[in-house]
């Protein structure tokens, strides 16, 4: 795992290990990327990269620090795609958006970066989306978010700008949940929801079978904007 750093956890649990990626200069903010139950592998540094490119800091947290460290799963081999769902049914939301928490006060505090921004993908963008409404960052994106109409009863939280990017052929979001996220968030002043007909969940995966080139560079396109515009 390319993890290179270590942030401490909140209420002295212990410390998180993330992949850090920092720009040439000053950042201009902070990005949280999450990972998928993958955990941080390649593709999430390379994410990470990318963003460290475009002058933000980045910073992306082992969300499975606490029982299953190190995690560093390939979703096109059989048995590591099963251990990322073993993963993820041992995960606790919960623990997963104390340590956004954690992760962006760190930022604020031990690394002087104000603004703060979080890009999740699968469970991290059930994250991202939770901590639209649970925590005080300044941004939020979900790409292919899992179980977010499961939490809708906590939209009336989201005070700042939330993105979600939503596959219509995402086969672990069906049609009925994509629906319920529609009709709760669709009006709702401070969230932007984009639709990509036909593409499957991993879409914008940077590498594997998974990826769909064309949905991938529309939907970053879309996150950049929304960062630049949001975050500075």
């Amino acid at each position: 795992m390319p993890t290179n750093i270590a942030i401490p956890a909140l209420d002295g649990e212990g410390s998180i290990p993330v992949y850090c990626a920092r720009p040439a200069g000053t950042a201009r903010a902070a990005i949280l990327v999450i990972p998928e139950i993958f955990g941080v592998n390649a593709g999430i540094a390379a994410k990470c990269d990318a963003w460290a490119d475009l002058g933000y800091l980045a910073i992306a947290p082992d969300i499975f620090w606490r029982f299953a460290p190190g995690s560093e799963l390939n979703p096109d081999i059989e048995a590591e795609f099963k251990q990322a769902i073993d993963n993820m049914m041992q995960f606790s939301a919960d623990d997963g958006v104390k340590d956004i928490e954690a992760c962006a006060k760190h930022v604020r505090h031990a690394e002087g970066v104000e603004k703060v921004g979080v890009v999740g993908f699968c469970l991290g963008g059930r994250l991202a989306y939770m901590a639209s409404t649970r925590t005080d960052v300044d941004a939020s994106v979900g790409y292919y978010g899992v179980m977010i109409d499961q939490m809708l009863n906590e939209a009336h939280a989201i005070a700042r700008p939330l993105m979600l990017h939503i596959p219509t052929g995402d086969h672990f979001v069906g049609p009925d949940a994509q629906a319920a996220i529609h009709a709760e968030l669709d009006p709702h002043p401070r969230v932007t929801l984009h639709d990509y007909p036909g593409l499957d969940h991993g879409f914008a995966a940077t590498s594997g079978g998974r990826r769909n080139e064309e949905g991938a560079q529309l939907a970053d396109k879309r996150t950049q904007e929304f960062f630049a515009e949001n975050l500075g």
